[in-house]
């Protein structure tokens, strides 16, 4: 196996675990008894807590310019905005319903990248979202026939979207400049200051009051934050944000699929058959839409003209510039 096909497998394998690990979310908010901004601040804080030691590391960290730790802290603040508002969701409509609603981000991510960047996705990006979308409706639609109206944690839902896609497109520029570790550090660090002036804005209390609650929010910094962006960066640093955030779109089935056997929300045929969709229109997606034409030198890609090249390490992030579809 050459070197390019290794670092794609590798990229790849990230992404999917990723995935799997924020699927957990819901399941561990739902399990906490308290409110939906405190849990995302102990998402923050614990895996602060855990990275700390890795600041006092020997070796050379990579030089960042105070533009690039600007970027990083815009995109904690909307990363943090992203968790309060994703959580109170979980507390306020279905585990399902909130995790589909706030996986439409990659609408987002898709238009910002083409108005801000003028990188314009492919073709097959936007066939690919189209079905996953669609997917998402039908299990959205379902949900939403249930209750007579649009309710406040399906707005919350929707704004969680909009603020992960500003949190997605930084992280995918400043990962050329920076290591998965370095980034993971400053974003976590940001949003960890960020969500406190929140929870104090807020008056959130931040007693955790029992043992279950603890347990849940171990596993939400531990298993969904740490564990899941860390896989989450690294893929994003080999892959475009177009790509994983269609990617992301496989939570809904799989979080439908935890919340059934877990919180006992029955899992229906609409959910199944949206499910299929998303999963369908994610694999096309990523199998059309030859990311690793459009990504960096960790592939073995010669990088054209306006790329930028970091090395830290053997960690390479050389992007390759991007042609108009």
């Amino acid at each position: 196996m050459n070197k390019a096909v290794h670092n794609k497998a590798w990229s790849y394998a990230a992404l999917v675990a990723a995935i799997v690990c924020i699927a957990w979310s819901a399941i561990f908010v739902r399990w906490t008894s308290i409110p939906g901004p405190a849990s995302a601040f102990y998402r923050c804080l614990i895996p602060a807590i855990v990275l700390l030691p890795t600041w006092f590391l020997p070796g050379r960290r990579p030089k960042l310019s105070l533009r690039s730790y600007a970027i990083i802290a815009i995109g904690g603040f909307f990363f943090a905005l992203d968790l309060a508002f994703y959580n109170t969701s979980i507390l306020q409509t279905s585990a399902t319903n909130s995790t589909l609603l706030g996986n439409n981000t990659p609408i987002m991510v898709g238009l910002l990248t083409w108005l801000l960047f003028r990188r314009r996705p492919a073709f097959s990006f936007w066939v690919g979202l189209t079905l996953a979308v669609a997917g998402s409706a039908v299990i959205m639609g379902a949900d939403l026939a249930k209750h007579t109206r649009f309710g406040l944690g399906d707005i919350f839902a929707l704004a969680a979207a909009a603020c992960f896609a500003v949190y997605l497109i930084a992280t995918e520029e400043i990962r050329s400049h920076t290591t998965t570790l370095e980034f993971l550090r400053l974003a976590i660090l940001s949003s960890t200051i960020f969500m406190f002036v929140f929870t104090q804005v807020l008056r959130t209390p931040l007693v955790v009051p029992d043992r279950r609650t603890f347990l849940a929010l171990l596993g939400l910094g531990l298993v969904s934050q740490l564990g899941g962006y860390l896989a989450l960066t690294y893929a994003l640093g080999h892959l475009p944000a177009t790509i994983t955030s269609v990617s992301l779109l496989s939570q809904g089935p799989l979080t439908a699929v935890l919340a059934a056997l877990l919180l006992g929300e029955p899992l229906t045929r609409y959910q199944i058959a949206g499910g299929v969709l998303v999963l369908f229109g994610v694999g096309l997606a990523n199998h059309l839409g030859r990311p690793e034409n459009e990504v960096n030198a960790a592939f073995g890609e010669t990088a054209h003209t306006g790329a930028v090249e970091s090395n830290a390490g053997n960690d390479v992030a050389a992007y390759a510039s991007k042609k108009l579809s």
